[in-house]
């Protein structure tokens, strides 16, 4: 297995992900795909340094970069979690790049802000109709979409939501 994890979380890498999805999943590295950080080096240090502060290997890609080296990824022997901000990054990966990790098919959703214009699921888990199209693209590619911002702390899968979003 080359991912134990797809995840879309709006704060990237942070403690709960390094700690808490890792007894779940377990990972050697961290792949975030994210054009605005992989090209701010105060983002990237810090997203780098929430994931190596755990010993992980941690990368921080635009979605250029993760399209040329996909294959390699894929390839690797390196069980990595791999994290998008947006899930319109993360459709560009699982549906536009048609990257299909092994035996990995389930995105597990984590936190989404409330904002104008984003329909609330749950705590801490709004998104938009442009965030719900992503997920129904990535749905119809044959992902289980499950909105869980813990393990333990889950509301439920797309097929539950969707309907507030026209699907």
């Amino acid at each position: 297995m080359t991912v134990s994890l797809i995840r879309v979380d709006d704060r990237v890498i942070h403690g709960l992900i390094t700690t808490r999805w890792a007894k779940e999943r377990p990972y050697d590295g961290i792949i975030a795909v994210n054009d605005k950080a992989a090209t701010n080096k105060i983002l990237k240090a810090a997203y780098k340094s929430a994931g190596e502060d755990q010993g992980k290997k941690t990368f921080v890609w635009t979605t250029d970069h993760f399209k040329k080296v996909q294959n390699k990824v894929l390839s690797s022997k390196t069980r990595y979690f791999l994290i998008t901000k947006s899930p319109q990054d993360m459709k560009k990966i699982l549906v536009d790049m048609n990257f299909v990790p092994s035996d990995q098919k389930e995105l597990v959703v984590g936190p989404g802000n409330d904002r104008p214009g984003a329909i609330k699921l749950g705590d801490n888990q709004s998104f938009t109709q442009e965030e719900a199209d992503a997920f129904e693209a990535i749905s119809k590619k044959g992902y289980k979409i499950h909105f869980a911002l813990l393990p333990d702390k889950q509301i439920g899968y797309w097929d539950k939501f969707k309907g507030k979003f026209g699907y």
